[in-house]
């Protein structure tokens, strides 16, 4: 009778160390989950805090502006704030710009997320978009 309850116990100890090991599986995959969907997206007035970071920037299309007579050419699409008071800038370079098609018009009044390498320029963080795939229209 004893032996019968010693081999009882091994398995029933045995079972609970697979119990075990199967919610440590799964609590380290939950928080895997739960950790790549914070990493999502930020909002335009996060994105001052990511300066340095590669994030996908989300917000409303408040005004564009397709500088053609400047260097470089530059499209500058502004998040939740026009001009002069943006609050982040997608920055679309000319040798860029036929990718986009239209961009200033393509994007006006839509609100979208541009995702890259956040730098800051002048107090104004910002993302430069080299392909179409970095904007996304929400």
């Amino acid at each position: 009778m004893q032996l019968g309850r010693i081999a009882q116990s091994d398995e029933e100890d045995e079972m609970m160390r697979h119990k075990s090991r199967v919610v440590a599986v799964l609590g380290v995959f939950v928080l895997w989950a739960v950790l790549g969907l914070a990493q999502g997206s930020i909002s335009a007035a996060e994105a001052k805090n990511h300066v340095g970071a590669r994030a996908t920037v989300c917000g409303e299309v408040a005004s564009t502006h397709y500088a053609a007579r400047s260097r470089g050419n530059p499209t500058f699409i502004n998040l939740d704030k026009p001009y002069p008071n943006q609050i982040f800038t997608v920055v679309i370079w000319g040798s860029d710009r036929a990718k986009f098609g239209d961009p200033e018009e393509t994007y006006l009044n839509k609100h979208i997320c541009a995702t890259g390498k956040i730098a800051d320029y002048k107090g104004v963080p910002e993302v430069v978009a080299y392909e179409p795939s970095q904007i996304k229209v929400q």
